[in-house]
């Protein structure tokens, strides 16, 4: 036991030895609230969870990017809005209609009514039969593609199909008064009847993961040796107000603390025609929350850029046009909960520090004081 006893390292005093200052609990006093501070502030952090970020090369191949819209268009109609992809590996998706929704806005934003896809319906009995009769009550209704049939038995019934089935040979649709599906729907005056209406587009398209472009362009798109052209610059000769605003713009699904630097951005044009391009460069992103769930998305900064048709040199449609290009590096953030000993160990050293400090504190302004009040009495018996 006497061996045991000589190694205490904090040996006691006698309280009879004990001095207590002013200045001693004004400075336990203080010291006791900062390491209060401290030991809360450290708790706060142990638990909630922090966030670790990594940054690796992105070596995954083969998949898809989902990117998620909400674009408002004050002055183009509906009923002219196509919504087209391309990417460099080639593939080209024209027109896309699967899980992009219209509405149509008045002069002061109001939603006129929410549609998908196509602008119209079959309003006249007896339509043209294919073979060019006029339906009877006792037939099935087949009309004709005008020459634009895949197979002989093919049919189209509406306005929609006639310009799908053009789009896919990549004929232009010059006259559609002269198709007896647009002119039993009014295909051409529901158009001019939407002028000067806005719509508002939203939906999602899914891309190959490779740089590509999507954009919002008047007439319906078609290809044809190797150039792009639309079917519905005759309607308004090619003078587009493209003014815009990007409601919200993503490249895959939300996590906590992402940022679309597009959310909000509104451009209005003041001139009478052109090309709005933005240039998007996408991080891919994995965010993994503290239970281990895992969400596969990105992130992205982007740059804009105005093209006036006055350049005389414009190779696209008026439109607004998204490039995309995709960054090597990979982003991950990671949740994580601080380990019990990482807490248990800043914790000691709170205390033991401010304690530490303290007492140096105190014992440099005793003994000040003291060397300061044996000065005062030796010049008063001076």
């Amino acid at each position: 036991m006497n061996r045991l006893r000589n190694l205490d390292a904090y040996p006691k005093i006698n309280e009879d030895f004990y001095k207590r200052t002013l200045s001693g609990g004004v400075i336990t006093l203080v010291s006791s609230v900062v390491m209060l501070i401290l030991f809360f502030s450290e708790l706060r952090l142990y638990m909630h969870p922090v966030t670790e970020t990594q940054l690796r090369v992105d070596t995954t191949r083969g998949e898809k990017l989902r990117i998620n819209f909400d674009v408002t268009f004050p002055a183009l109609q509906c009923s002219i809005i196509s919504i087209d992809t391309m990417d460099i590996s080639g593939e080209r998706h024209l027109d896309v209609r699967h899980d992009i929704f219209k509405r149509r806005l008045d002069s002061h934003g109001n939603v006129i009514e929410a549609k998908q896809g196509g602008i119209g319906h079959t309003k006249i009995e007896k339509p043209l039969q294919k073979h060019g009769a006029r339906l009877e009550d006792n037939e099935k209704y087949c009309g004709s593609c005008f020459g634009a049939e895949e197979t002989d038995d093919a049919c189209c019934n509406s306005c929609e199909e006639v310009r799908e089935a053009y789009r896919k040979k990549g004929w232009g649709l010059s006259d559609p008064e002269s198709i007896d599906q647009c002119k039993r729907e009014g295909y051409v005056q529901k158009v001019k009847d939407e002028e000067g209406e806005g719509c508002n587009v939203h939906g999602f398209v899914e891309v190959n993961k490779v740089a590509g472009n999507f954009h919002f362009v008047p007439g319906q798109s078609f290809h044809q040796s190797g150039f792009q052209f639309h079917d519905m610059v005759m309607f308004q000769q090619g003078n587009y107000n493209i003014s815009h605003k990007v409601n919200r713009l993503a490249f895959g699904d939300f996590f906590p603390g992402v940022v679309n630097p597009l959310d909000g951005v509104q451009w209005n044009q003041d001139k009478q025609n052109g090309v709005y391009q933005y240039f998007i460069k996408v991080v891919p992103t994995v965010y993994t929350d503290v239970h281990g769930k895992t969400i596969q998305s990105n992130q992205f900064s982007v740059t804009e850029h105005f093209q006036n048709a006055e350049a005389g040199r414009m190779q696209s449609p008026p439109g607004v046009f998204f490039y995309y290009d995709l960054s090597p590096i990979k982003v991950i953030f990671e949740e994580q909960h601080v380990e019990f000993l990482h807490f248990l160990t800043n914790v000691c050293a709170i205390v033991g520090g401010i304690f530490t400090v303290s007492g140096i504190v105190d014992s440099f302004i005793y003994h000040g004081q003291r060397a300061i009040k044996k000065k005062m009495e030796i010049g008063k018996f001076n």
